[in-house]
């Protein structure tokens, strides 16, 4: 099979690179393959059986049509300052004009009109005073938040516009291989993800596009390959529970609130990440049965709760260079203590030096909103210097937010973002294999949706600007 441009990965970054070269009148042939199902495929079967089933081959959640943004909390970050380094390779300028152009197609798909978090900016500023009082930073950061359960109509809405403008799509097949020609990528080998038929596709222009779940897959090609490489950051962390009148304030003034902090002793950055106001806490699996925390919101169902990721980061270089297996590992062990489920312990327990009960959870004001988090000890597993570094942040942040400290906040783990891996690219997202780009998360460039997005919509210009 040959096409002139072929797609690994059917995220923001891969659906939006086809979204812009059709809007810019290429005629370039565009295949995106997806390990998963279309989006109106994709069901997860917690929804009926209230706890993880693991899935096989994959998760429901993270993979197929749009990738984790389908199940995701569905907010867009509309700062350039949020969302990764990217704007640190195009400029600052052209990644905030770029979001703004983004932006649009969102809206063009249905999303929803309102942007929250422009209103009460005498209430940003008294945040921001407590925040710099406690040594911390207040990004401030408009948000669109789509909700997750509309998130899935407007990546539908997408899905179908790409498929009517002539854009093809396999699913249920993932890359297992390049095909490279010297230094110069020729296409890609495919297999059933069931582990049946191969087949090959050769293309123009080859555009990675994984996700953070193919961040790992990506790593071990650019080892395989000698493709120009550095490791980044990795984030381990918790996700974060408390009553929605503790957070009540900020919620209202900022629906999310980014704060970034250098606690001591290490001073290691420290930051607050998808905050979900009467938000639910859920579970995601990726490869190797490792499970994770993330948090959900949706527009219309609510919990008493507001949930958010603490996150600290990691940078190993020298000797040891594996940022991505030494998070996973962290998460194994996380996953052993909770015999595979998420583990929730709260704030007081830990500050005690004890492990949380289940009875405690249930006389406790802050009931989970995730039903099947395994009660116990986080700190039997995550490392001292971010346990250390998690604890400090949380006390901090109780001087912006009363009562965030308090002894019946939940903590989840383990919380990782798995995007370690940056790859060497120039500001046409060149890497250093002729005729392969990288994009996304799973490029170590970018976190999130929008900022995918982005590096989508720049790639999409420039496949169009070739003909």
């Amino acid at each position: 099979m040959k096409k002139d441009v072929v797609i690994i990965g059917a995220g923001p970054a891969g659906i939006f690179t086809a979204i812009e070269m059709i809007k810019k009148g290429s005629k370039k042939s565009i295949m995106i393959v997806e390990k998963g199902q279309a989006v109106e495929n994709r069901h997860c079967p917690k929804d009926k059986t209230k706890v993880c089933v693991s899935c096989k081959p994959y998760c429901h959640i993270t993979t197929g049509f749009s990738g984790a943004g389908a199940f995701s909390d569905g907010k867009l970050s509309l700062c350039y300052e949020v969302g990764g380094d990217l704007p640190t390779l195009i400029g600052a300028q052209k990644a905030q004009e770029t979001i703004d152009y983004a932006d649009k197609i969102y809206l063009e798909f249905g999303a929803d009109e309102h942007i929250e978090g422009l209103e009460d900016t005498l209430g940003k500023k008294e945040i921001r005073i407590k925040a710099i009082q406690a040594g911390l930073k207040l990004v401030d950061c408009p948000i669109r938040h789509m909700g997750t359960e509309k998130a899935q109509g407007i990546y539908f809405a997408i899905e179908q516009y790409l498929l009517k403008n002539g854009v093809e799509m396999m699913f249920g097949y993932e890359c297992c291989d390049l095909i490279l020609e010297g230094s110069e990528c020729k296409g890609v080998r495919l297999k059933d993800s069931k582990g049946g038929h191969e087949t090959e596709i050769f293309a123009d222009s080859t555009i990675v596009a994984t996700g953070r779940r193919g961040a790992e897959w990506l790593e071990t090609l650019c080892a395989e390959y000698g493709i120009a490489h550095q490791p980044g950051t990795v984030d381990i962390g918790v996700r974060v529970e408390v009553r929605n009148e503790i957070m009540e304030k900020v919620n209202e003034t900022l629906y999310e609130s980014k704060l970034i902090g250098y606690p001591q002793p290490f001073k290691n950055k420290v930051r607050t990440f998808c905050q979900n106001p009467g938000g639910f806490v859920s579970q995601e699996n990726y490869d190797n049965d490792l499970a994770v925390v993330n948090g959900h919101s949706f527009k219309e169902l609510k919990s008493d709760n507001t949930n958010l990721a603490i996150l600290c980061s990691h940078n190993f270089s020298q000797p040891f260079n594996q940022p991505i297996a030494y998070a996973q590992k962290v998460g194994e062990l996380t996953n052993m203590l909770g015999t595979g489920h998420i583990l929730v312990q709260r704030f007081g327990d830990i500050l005690d030096g004890k492990r949380t009960w289940e009875k405690e959870l249930m006389q406790s004001n802050v009931r989970p909103t995730l039903p099947d988090a395994v009660a116990g000890d986080i700190t039997a597993a995550m490392p001292y210097r971010a346990m250390t570094n998690i604890i400090n942040f949380i006390k901090a942040m109780d001087h912006v937010v009363e009562g965030f400290a308090s002894t019946e906040t939940l903590l989840y783990s383990p919380e990782l973002k798995f995007y370690s891996n940056r790859i060497k690219m120039d500001k046409d997202f060149n890497t250093s294999i002729k005729g392969l780009h990288c994009l996304g998360d799973s490029s170590g460039w970018t976190r999130g949706l929008m900022m995918a997005s982005v590096m989508g919509v720049l790639m999409g210009r420039k496949l169009a600007e070739e003909e």
